[in-house]
């Protein structure tokens, strides 16, 4: 074999290795239609994406609670929930840690022509709450309402259920005014439904002027300490595609399919409340906001939405190496 016929051969074995290098692998549970689907199909759309250190497999979860299921099972290595869930898995000695996702919250929603206009005006009403008994909005309005004298938990007819069925509830006059998570208001907004109150509006009538992010990226501490370069790349690389999805429509027009409405205003402020979301700070005050809502949550659900922890987690919230 003659010298340069040995150099390229160990040109090509060397350049065909790197080329196979492994990515990362994340494997993240998706619900579908949820906002986290928009965001990583965005991503996916990126034709940088080939070039990244990480690899992504999506694997479609029923529910928020099949998410949760499969995160801890380890069929999945990240989700998107909150971070008190975070806390209160952190106090039994799991390691579990939040990175921030969006900010949009729930909304407080009633007919354009309903006499509803503040909180007070929801005494001896019908109200539509979605979720449970502990889902933070209405524990936080009641926190709200009782500023203003008014035991809300004892002055309203409540019902709850799944956001749709709260939804419907109100468009068939069944309930005077529903309590629901920030998508489903939205579509409600779109068909000339008002809003009276948003949580960050809540949270502000409470003294919390931070903007606290609701919901984030959950995955387990040790995972992201043993794949650090990946797990930063692919933060980044998802706040770059939020933005696009904000600031480009033809990115925000591949993605229409997946938000489920062929109505323009719906898609329209579908795609405001989700922008409205982003993280622009994050950081020791925000932090510092949100243990004191864990602190408040704790006090007026009597640690059951919190668990018995006094206090927010140390570790609650990665950070970044």
């Amino acid at each position: 074999m003659t010298f340069n016929t040995f150099f390229l051969s160990l040109c090509l074995f060397v350049s065909s290795n790197s080329f196979a290098v492994e990515k990362t692998l994340l494997r993240i549970g998706v619900q579908a239609a949820g906002t986290l689907e928009w965001e990583l199909a965005a991503l996916q759309n990126d034709p940088q994406l080939n070039a990244s250190d990480f690899q992504l497999e999506l694997l479609p979860v029923a529910n928020a609670e099949a998410g949760k299921i499969a995160l801890q099972s380890g069929a999945v290595d990240m989700i998107v929930s909150d971070w008190i869930w975070v806390s209160s898995l952190r106090a039994t000695g799991a390691d579990f840690t939040f990175y921030p996702y969006s900010n949009t919250s729930g909304a407080l929603i009633v007919a354009e022509n309903s006499p509803i206009h503040t909180i007070n005006d929801l005494k001896g009403m019908r109200l539509g709450i979605a979720g449970g008994e502990l889902d933070k909005n209405w524990i936080l309005l009641q926190a709200l309402a009782q500023k203003e004298s008014l035991d809300l938990n004892a002055s309203v007819e409540k019902t709850f259920g799944a956001p749709p069925l709260i939804n419907e509830q109100l468009k068939q006059e069944r309930v005077d005014a529903v309590l629901t998570f920030w998508h489903f208001a939205a579509r409600l907004e779109a068909q000339g439904y008002r809003q009276i109150i948003d949580g960050k509006g809540i949270l502000k009538g409470l003294g919390i002027a931070e903007n606290v992010p609701s919901i984030g990226y959950v995955f387990k501490q040790s995972w992201g300490v043993a794949h650090q370069a990946a797990l930063n790349s692919f933060l980044n690389a998802t706040k770059l595609a939020k933005n696009r999805l904000c600031t480009s429509d033809s990115d925000w027009k591949k993605i229409i399919p997946l938000t489920k409405t062929e109505d323009l205003p719906t898609q329209v402020i579908l795609r405001q409340r989700y922008c409205e979301g982003a993280i622009e700070q994050w950081g020791d005050k925000e932090q510092q906001a949100a243990a004191r809502i864990y602190s408040l949550l704790r006090t007026l659900t009597n640690n059951r939405l919190t668990g018995a922890s006094e206090t927010l987690q140390v570790g609650t919230f990665w950070s970044q190496p």
